[in-house]
């Protein structure tokens, strides 16, 4: 099986995300979608949750992008890796970010059903986005994750 059309699929979804396009970020999600951002210890599920997701992420980085620079794939799942560049804004995490625009590298694991994306996986370094955002990551892990954390 070529993966072609998942890294089409992949490409695309970065496309609408960087543009902070919701509904064409919905048109390539299977109804089932479970988006999954470990760093915040998030998960949506369906496309309804997934639309509020990513909604309150575009509000708190209004200016998100993202490269995909490479890929490899296997049995239907697909890892891409890139740079995501945003800025953290409002006071969802408990800080007062600084403004500065972060660069940072993600990392991506896919998976598809009815050749739709029926997952994702979304990796990056919630230190370093806090470190470059000018903002204490024990802060943001404690509105996260609560005092455990």
């Amino acid at each position: 099986m070529t993966d072609s059309w998942m890294v089409e699929l992949a490409r695309e979804l970065a496309v609408a995300k960087s543009r902070r396009d919701v509904p064409a970020a919905l048109r390539l999600m299977h109804p089932g979608m479970l988006l999954e951002t470990p760093a915040f210890g998030t998960k949506a599920r369906g496309l309804a949750e997934n639309e509020r997701a990513l909604t309150r992420f575009f509000a708190s980085f209004p200016d998100y992008q993202v490269a995909l620079h490479g890929h490899a794939a296997n049995d239907g799942t697909l890892v891409c890796w890139g740079t995501a560049r945003m800025t953290m804004t409002g006071e969802r995490f408990g800080v007062r970010p600084d403004g500065t625009r972060a660069e940072l590298p993600v990392f991506i694991q896919f998976s598809f059903q009815d050749r739709l994306i029926a997952g994702e996986r979304f990796f990056f370094d919630l230190a370093e986005l806090c470190a470059q955002s000018g903002v204490s990551t024990d802060a943001v892990r404690r509105t996260l994750f609560g005092v455990a954390a």
